[in-house]
């Protein structure tokens, strides 16, 4: 059912690009490749998700320039990504790729935005994994313009939870979210403690300066789309650093 309403709205977007580019909601930008053609050096990146197949988020990835990596709140993000084959015979017609945010592709100030600097303020500009950007570009082209949208980031299994940090600071890193992809706030709370404030760290993930070792942990997490879910207990008490907690839950929006 999934994969079948995943082709429909991909089919969808496809069809609405073709008919009505001028009228949608389709916003222009460029795309570059990096990584190899297995995709290797892409992962890890800016967003801490490490291995990105563990992660939940595979080969499909992107980095973001600048203006669109918001300090790491988008971090998990997914985009729709089609050539605009109006400016480029470079692209391949009729194809499209959704790809998930877990890098940053920092701005080269030595580069004119208009000839190298492709990440530098105020460019729009995915700098893709070389087998994302295949499936939308011939390769010797090295970057086309495309046109892109924000869509609904479709997940296996439900959202992760790796506890880092030492002490009195807990590292959360936050991965495989649905929905939104990307979250707006979160909290901990201990089995001894209230709800306490999260601030993000960096990339996706989010810190607390309390002392929770010994008690397991519960996160109350709102998506950047707006939903609000309660991971109860989540993680046991003799939880350790280092350490990944799966969930069967996950964000719709």
């Amino acid at each position: 059912m999934a994969a079948g309403m995943r082709f429909l709205q991909l089919f969808a977007a496809v069809l609405a690009f073709c008919f009505a580019p001028a009228n949608s909601n389709w916003i222009p930008a460029t795309a570059t490749f990096y990584g190899g053609a297995d995709g290797s050096d892409t992962m890890g990146g800016a967003c801490g998700y490490e291995n990105l197949y563990v992660a939940g988020y595979g080969i499909n990835n992107v980095a973001l320039s600048t203006a669109l990596f918001n300090d790491g709140a988008s971090c998990g993000q997914c985009y729709v990504i089609i050539c605009d084959t109006s400016k480029s015979d470079m692209c391949k017609p009729g194809t499209s790729i959704t790809v998930s945010a877990t890098n940053f592709c920092p701005p080269n100030w030595d580069l004119p935005s208009d000839n190298g600097g492709w990440c530098n303020p105020p460019r729009h500009h995915f700098d893709m994994s070389q087998p994302a950007w295949e499936n939308i570009g011939i390769y010797r082209a090295g970057i086309i313009p495309v046109f892109y949208q924000q869509v609904k980031c479709w997940r296996q299994g439900g959202v992760r939870f790796t506890i880092n940090g030492f002490n009195y600071f807990e590292l959360v890193l936050v991965a495989n979210i649905g929905g939104s992809g990307s979250i707006k706030s979160m909290s901990v709370k201990g089995t001894n403690t209230a709800w306490i404030p999260m601030s993000r760290n960096w990339g996706a993930n989010w810190h607390c300066l309390s002392g929770l070792v010994g008690q397991a942990l519960s996160f109350a997490i709102t998506s950047t789309g707006g939903q609000y879910l309660v991971f109860q207990d989540v993680v046991p008490a003799w939880w350790q650093f280092g350490q990944t907690f799966s969930t069967w839950r996950q964000f719709d929006y």
